[in-house]
């Protein structure tokens, strides 16, 4: 679901920055909202090896 959404607002910017421009603030809304959801995969893939490592370890 959050891969879907990224994907999206990565399209959704990609045609902001065509009839836009890179520097119009649609973009950089984009931009920013992408980040966001970027940065919120990364912390889930974090969580997620720092569970599995937690107890990889474990006997």
């Amino acid at each position: 679901m959050l891969a879907l959404k990224i994907e999206l607002k990565r399209q959704q910017m990609i045609h902001c920055a065509k009839e836009y421009g890179f520097t119009a603030s649609q973009t950089v809304k984009c931009s920013q909202e992408l980040d966001i959801l970027l940065n919120k995969q990364a912390q889930q893939q974090i969580s997620l090896s720092n569970s599995q490592n937690k107890y990889s370890f474990a006997q």
